[in-house]
This record gives structure tokens, C-alpha cells and sequence, in this order.
């Protein structure tokens, strides 16, 4: 019960890394309210705490914070993806997409920061696309290199009261993972390359990533701070070369 007495926030609870890390928070001895568009999800654990909230809209973020009170840890894992390069992009496309990843985040923060506890921590759900660009997804990559960047502002700027650390996940089984195979001519070969480039020879599971935050949540992690942590099963780590040709 490694979270035992603490309350955390986490946005995006509906689905995918967001409802595996609800999961995983809970069963540490978390006390945890999360939130989404929309009304509660089916499933969720009568004990986890919901409300209605779209994180680009400031207004509602801050009488969301002034409700919540005094919490121990925020994750920002509310995200969206739009799969269009630069020029096909529209500014509407901007609005949901930076709105969401990047204004939602640090809505999130600043109305949280105050309301964290000493020795606090706040994990930013960032992106290996923060580091390196997937193709078609412009807007994407360029909202979680603003995660990345806001990170380690936060990390610097508040501690020692709080700590700031992101997580940077690879291609983890989720629907925005399928999204992004349909975008290929042939989306099977595209999924059988990809995975021979994993030094894991699988995608990742949502509940890799909530592993990851349960530690940055913890107290094991106090003296880790304004770091980029990537769970990816190795594929940033290899050269251009397919290993799966060898």
C-alpha cells in the first residue's frame, strides 16, 4: 500500500493509461478522483470519485481545484490525437489538440500547485513523439514536446514543495495505437515492423505505464525530479536498422 493516506487527481480516467493508472492508485491505498468529458465510465471502482471536466477550458479547472481542496498527486494524462501533417492541419485541429495536451496541462498545474502538499509530485503524461517525430501526427509531437519543456519549468521552479516528473510512453496498446497503423498503404505490415523494432517483441500495456507512475507517486521516488522517464520496450533505443532482418 504503497500510497496508503494520499489523494491523487488524475485526468483522462476513462480509458487506457488513465483508467490503468486509477486502477493501480487505488489498490496502493489511493484516495483518487479523476475526470473526462463526459459522464462516469462504466466499470470505474465505486470508490473512485468523478467529475465531468474538459481541462482546456480554465474557468473550469480552477472551480474544479477549488472544489478538490488539498491534494498529494496530479497526473495530467488527458490527451487527444489528430493524425494530419502541418499543412493539413486547421486551426480547429489546433484548438482540440493543443488544448487538450498542452493548455489542459498546465491549466491543471497552475491551479493545482498551490493545492499540492509538501513533497507532492505531479506526473505529466509526455510522449516519445515529444522526442522524436511520428509521421502525421504534427500536432502531437509538438504538444508533448510542450509537456516535456513545462516538465522541467515546474520541476525547477517549485521544488523542493513538489516534485515534476513526465512519463514518456511508446506505442502502447490503445486505441489512439490503432489510429495511428491505419494511417499506412498496408497497416498489418506496418504492425509487424514495428513490433520487430521493440526490443521487447511486444507493445506496451497500459499497466506498464501506471507502474512507472506508481513509483514517481510514491515516496521511493523523493529525490527524482524534472525527468523525462520513457517506457517503450526499447524502440527509441535501436538504430533505423529493423533488427527482426537479422
Amino acid at each position: 500500500m504503497r500510497l496508503a493516506g494520499k489523494r491523487a487527481v488524475v485526468t483522462g480516467g476513462r480509458q487506457g493509461i488513465g483508467r490503468a493508472i486509477v486502477d493501480r492508485f487505488v489498490a496502493e491505498g489511493a484516495t483518487v478522483l479523476t475526470c473526462g468529458r463526459g459522464d462516469r465510465p462504466e466499470g470505474l471502482d465505486a470508490a473512485v470519485g468523478w467529475q465531468a471536466l474538459d481541462v482546456a477550458d480554465a474557468g473550469a479547472v480552477e472551480a474544479f481545484a477549488a472544489a478538490t481542496g488539498p491534494i498529494d498527486i496530479l497526473v495530467n494524462n488527458a490527451g487527444v490525437q489528430v493524425e494530419k501533417t502541418v499543412a493539413d492541419s486547421t486551426d480547429a485541429d489546433w484548438d482540440l489538440v493543443m488544448g487538450t495536451n498542452a493548455r489542459g496541462v498546465f491549466h491543471m498545474c497552475r491551479a493545482l500547485i498551490p493545492r499540492l502538499s509538501q513533497g507532492g509530485s505531479i506526473i505529466n503524461i509526455g510522449s516519445i513523439s515529444g522526442h522524436v517525430a511520428d509521421p502525421c501526427m504534427a500536432l502531437y509531437n509538438a504538444s508533448k514536446a510542450f509537456v516535456h519543456g513545462l516538465t522541467r519549468s515546474i520541476a525547477v521552479d517549485h521544488g523542493p514543495h513538489i516534485r515534476c516528473n513526465a512519463i514518456c510512453p511508446g506505442w502502447i496498446e490503445t486505441g489512439m495505437l490503432e489510429a495511428g497503423f491505419d494511417l499506412a498503404d498496408d497497416p498489418a505490415a506496418a504492425r509487424r515492423d514495428a513490433l520487430a523494432r521493440h526490443a521487447m517483441r511486444r507493445f506496451g500495456q497500459p499497466s506498464d505505464v501506471a507502474a512507472m507512475a506508481l513509483w514517481l507517486a510514491s515516496d521511493e521516488a523523493g529525490f527524482a525530479t524534472g525527468q523525462l522517464f520513457t517506457v517503450d520496450g526499447g524502440l527509441t533505443a535501436a538504430s533505423p536498422l529493423n533488427p527482426g532482418l537479422f
